[in-house]
């Protein structure tokens, strides 16, 4: 059995307190993962061509806004 699958089973296991109470938790665990991976990718350069085009059509008046 994976590492994953004992993970599920367990999880299968809580109570809906216990249920509601790691859902809290993995949902504050995968944003801190995803700000990291976000940070790591723009100071990498990687969504340099992304916010580059995004500002040549903003500055061609093909943004609206919001």
């Amino acid at each position: 059995m994976s590492k994953v699958e004992a993970i599920e089973l367990q999880i299968e296991k809580l109570s809906s307190e216990e249920l509601a109470a790691f859902r809290r938790w993995y949902a504050a665990f995968d944003a801190e993962a995803w700000d990291r991976q976000f940070e790591a990718d723009v100071n990498a350069g990687k969504l340099d061509a992304v916010a580059d085009k995004a500002l040549r059509s903003h500055a061609a008046g093909q943004s609206k806004p919001l």
